[in-house]
């Protein structure tokens, strides 16, 4: 077959790959299943994906459409070639804001599509939990809901026109027929033509329409997705006279990319909601409270009506980033209702929100009703969203699994139907999850189980089955919106019974008689319990590491807590970090996710000496910036800075460290060396000749600049001037410095800036001798020296540090390691005192921001001069610490004002930006929003950049000077 897909290969615009790295890659989706594919393929275009469906004719094989890669039910799972969308085909087509509509690829990003619409004045209304990277062609595929069904429906309501590959490689366009069109469609030749002619003649049978009618779920359910949607085609012209206009976009829409591969979507979109919203968070002892709650809470019309159980709330604590969005959350409660109300003003908005919490109050439901406004809003809801990813966090190998989480019954029955399914969970001895869309009648619910377990897969079955009887008997819909793919497939018969099965078995066989697309969805689906990630009974293994992985149960299971939820994908348009790489390439691989898979696949499946010796690890790991963006955003808290770092570790244990990670590695002991004759040194680095030889020799990018050094490093300085490390009067309280190695050499006029301030501010400064950092030897993974110099610098400073007298640091990645790694780093004897010591020690701006909030620091020492400061964040800070403490101090004089740039990355990133392979890749970086930031910024605002690598990022791709924040606040003192 190879050398078929070599040809093919050459017939593409696009991409097309078999090597064994991107058949592991695109091996799992969101869902519990795996299955190695033949290829993957990108298209370019809607002819690369006709020539994919030539080749799979011609050659016996398969496609499975793939956009996002977070489908819950294994729709993305196969043996055939993985057809990836999301690179390519990405393009918004046409904007028809008169008519309302927009036509676009499938690989549009739904909120990147609203983001380019708000201008218009219009968005695209289903609104999932994924959705800011979620695509169009997945929601078509799924006939997704998310938050706001209750107001503006499924992605089907929204769908006009579908442009379509068929399976016989024709093209099709479908879209509103009346009964005229409709007959001359009949009329047609080839098989579109067919697909009509059958449809007529097997769907105008009348006792099959009674059939549809009585075994199809409750039409007064807005989420159901059951099979094909054949219910909805029979309230259509001609099969229903007075019926709507046929489309068969209402057939495709849900159908999992089983029938016909879709190019290109035309769908309506709704007008800007009213621009003011409120949440009301209503807070509940018990999730049948809660339930009963929601009929209340229904009357009054909301525009989203979501709840968060107990399990959800209290994994949010463990999330860096979901702790900040917790603030609305009084006691412990069971379950929150978060409802929403909007308005053309807050008052409007909040009058809606108070006369439901009165009807709650009198209906004795609840116990805190906190409401919160726009724009904190976006936190509450961000807050929600993080519920699938964030439950991969529970400890262990059993997890909260899709099976019966997309389960909907009518809203109505919702209290009795939960209330039979708590006996039924209890039976099986679970304690499930509840969140999500209880507004609409959907609650994704999740069984908690051990799917490396003979016994976790034998329940995965046997609850699956049970719920499926339990829906029927309500007459829900055992799919809702995340469809049934190979998981909840095998039980659509008991659904909807054989009958209506065969027919669905019918329609398949008409539209795709080769079975070429996404077979074994739907219909014919292999047994649920098949093609697990993990075959029963598994052993698990476990591998010594450097770090300590103890708390995730070792490397394996850290790079397991990916569940596939795929926020990191996300793009700049929703702000963040997470994922600098992927951002620039929009190749899975580059993802957090993907580096996760490929770690996961290759250590568990893993024949060699040294389970890290694999080039394909590496291949997936090289453009990982190390940028800790993932350590706060991923709700999973995948750490993949860590991972890499373990890896880099191991894998050179069996290839040898590189001549370039070893100087990188030691570039503090190099630059000690260099200040001894720091003219010579530094003509050095600058001269053209010189500079040029020493880059190629360290294969060093020849547009990169190289840093200099000072003519004095800090440590001797601070030395010389003891004097001036102490408050002139009585001081307001000490702190000790940790002088690391690029403030020490190359960044000597900070450090010095840093303690005059300080001194200036009314703080004695003391320093001590100490280790370097470490954070070189942690990104060029030699470990066995980051962790002598961590145990070092936590034995010197563990005695003297308390939260009264803290330990500050100038450079972020620096101190910022006290915080994260080391705790992971030195000996069981030492950690608690790590952890400690961890949590005082702050970024220069921190303590400022502290002692501003304690009342003891205020602006009297500062100009009232007016100035604008544009702050660009690191971005091991806004992991770790958050950009807020450095806006803050910024904002100190009492006129000046911040602009914080809404930059991921700089590009940087420590030695990546320096190296030649990755030189364009972190110029790209930087080009996406900081670059063109800094360049549109008047000459008289002040850029400011807490990282040395990110200031030097800024001069380099902008030659503009960037000032670190105690800079900019040295200067601004009278």
């Amino acid at each position: 077959m190879n050398a078929q897909l070599q040809q093919l290969q050459a017939q593409l615009d696009g991409e097309l790959y078999y090597d064994k790295m991107m058949r592991h890659l695109y091996a799992t989706d969101a869902s519990v299943y795996r299955e190695l594919p033949l290829a993957v393929a990108l298209p370019m275009h809607a002819e690369d994906i006709r020539k994919l469906v030539t080749f799979a004719n011609e050659n016996g094989t398969s496609l499975i459409p793939r956009a996002a890669g977070t489908s819950l039910a294994g729709q993305c799972v196969g043996d055939g070639i993985v057809v990836d969308v999301s690179k390519y085909m990405n393009r918004i087509l046409e904007i028809n804001a008169e008519e309302g509509w927009v036509r676009v690829e499938p690989g549009v990003i739904r909120d990147e599509l609203n983001h380019v619409l708000k201008e218009y004045g219009f968005f695209f209304g289903p609104n999932t939990s994924t959705a800011n990277r979620a695509m169009i062609g997945g929601m078509v595929g799924n006939n997704s809901c998310g938050t706001t069904s209750i107001v503006y429906g499924s992605t089907r309501d929204h769908v006009q026109e579908l442009e379509v590959v068929l399976s016989d490689g024709s093209t099709a366009v479908f879209h509103d027929l009346d009964e005229a069109g409709f007959r001359q469609k009949l009329k047609a030749e080839g098989l579109e033509g067919d697909l009509y002619r059958h449809l007529n003649q097997t769907l105008s049978v009348p006792e099959r329409q009674a059939a549809i009618r009585e075994a199809f779920p409750k039409a007064s359910i807005e989420r159901r997705n059951t099979g094909y949607a054949v219910d909805l085609l029979i309230e259509q012209q001609p099969f229903d006279e007075a019926g709507r206009a046929f489309n068969f976009c209402e057939l495709l829409c849900g159908s999992e990319g089983t029938l016909a591969f879709t190019t290109a979507i035309k769908i309506h979109v709704d007008p800007l909601p009213k621009p003011k919203e409120i949440v009301v968070c209503a807070h509940f002892n018990s999730i049948p409270e809660s339930l009963e709650a929601v009929l209340v809470a229904m009357s009054f019309q909301p525009s989203a009506c979501e709840l968060m159980d107990k399990i959800i709330l209290d994994l949010t604590k463990q999330n860096i980033e979901q702790k900040k969005n917790r603030f609305f959350v009084e006691g412990d409660p069971e379950g929150i209702l978060m409802v929403e109300f909007r308005g053309d003003t807050f008052e409007e908005a909040r009058d809606q929100g108070k006369a439901m919490i009165a009807a709650l109050e009198e209906a004795g439901l609840g116990y805190a009703y906190p409401i919160v406004e726009a724009p904190k809003t976006k936190q509450a809801w961000d807050l929600r969203k993080a519920g699938l990813g964030l439950l991969a966090n529970i400890p262990g190998d059993a997890k909260p699994v899709a099976c019966i989480e997309d389960t909907a019954v009518d809203i109505k029955d919702l209290p009795a139907y939960i209330k039979e399914f708590d006996q039924l969970m209890a039976n099986f001895g679970q304690q499930a999850v509840y969140y999500a869309h209880a507004g609409a009648g959907e609650l994704h619910l999740r069984p908690i189980l051990d799917l490396k377990k003979a016994e976790g897969q034998r329940l995965f079955y046997e609850i699956t089955k049970a719920v499926a009887k339990l829906v029927k008997k309500y007459n829900g819909s055992l799919s809702g919106e995340h469809g049934d793919g190979r998981v909840r497939a095998e039980f659509i018969p008991l659904m909807i019974g054989e009958y209506n099965y065969e027919y669905l078995r019918q329609i398949k066989q008409a539209w795709d008689p080769k079975g070429i697309f996404n077979p074994g969805k739907i219909v014919d689906a292999p047994p649920m319990k098949s093609s697990f990630r993990y075959e029963a009974e598994q052993p698990t293994p476990v591998h010594d590491t450097v770090y300590d992985f103890s708390e995730a149960g070792g490397i394996l299971r850290a790079a397991e807590r990916c569940n596939g939820s795929g926020d990191c994908r996300k793009l700049n348009f929703s702000g963040g970090t997470m994922c600098p790489s992927y951002r620039a390439t929009r190749d899975e691989k580059d993802t957090t996710r993907g580096r996760a898979n490929i770690l996961r696949e290759f250590l568990t499946m893993n024949v060699k000496e040294n389970p890290f010796d694999h080039p394909e690890i590496y291949q997936a790991m090289d453009l990982c910036l190390a940028c800790k963006g993932c350590t706060a955003e991923c709700p999973s808290n995948v750490d993949m800075t860590t991972l890499k770092s373990e890896f880099l570790y191991q894998y050179q244990k069996a290839n040898g460290v590189p001549l370039r990670s070893r100087a990188f590695a030691n570039i503090g002991r190099i630059n000690s060396l260099a200040i001894r004759v720091p003219a010579l040194s530094n003509f050095a680095l600058t001269n053209p000749v010189l500079s040029g030889l020493a880059k190629s020799v360290l294969g060093v990018a020849p547009g990169r600049s190289l840093p200099t050094v000072h003519n004095i490093s800090l440590r001797r300085w601070a030395r010389k001037h003891a004097d001036k490390l102490k408050p002139q009067g009585q001081p307001l309280g000490a702190v000790y410095l940790f002088i690391d190695e690029f403030t020490n050499y190359n960044d000597t006029s900070i450090g010095i800036k840093a303690v005059e301030l300080l001194s200036r501010l009314g703080y004695e400064v003391r320093c001590v001798d100490h280790g370097e950092s470490g954070r070189a030897h942690m990104s060029k993974g030699l470990l066995e020296e980051a962790q002598k110099l961590a145990v070092e610098n936590v034995s010197a400073f563990k005695d003297l540090i308390s939260a009264q007298t803290p330990l500050i640091g100038i450079e972020p990645s620096a101190i910022l390691s006290f915080r994260d790694e080391y705790p992971k780093l030195v000996s069981k004897d030492l950690q608690e005192a790590a952890k400690t010591l961890g949590e005082n020690a702050l970024m220069v701006e921190e303590f400022l921001m502290r002692e501003v909030e304690a009342g003891r620091l205020n602006d009297n020492a500062f100009t009232t001069e007016s100035r604008k400061v544009m702050l660009h964040g690191h971005c091991h800070q806004k992991a770790l610490a958050g950009i807020e403490p450095s806006a803050f101090i910024l904002n100190l004089p009492r006129n000046y004002t911040v602009e914080t740039i809404p930059s991921g990355c700089c590009g940087m990133a420590g030695s990546f930006g320096y190296e030649k392979e990755h030189y364009e890749l972190s110029m790209t970086v930087g080009e996406q929003v900081l670059f063109p930031a800094v360049r549109e910024a008047s000459r008289e605002h002040i850029i400011a950049a807490p990282g040395t690598s990110c200031r030097h990022q800024i001069k380099d791709g902008t030659k503009r000077e960037a000032l670190h924040p105690v800079e900019v606040l040295w200067g601004a003192l009278k």
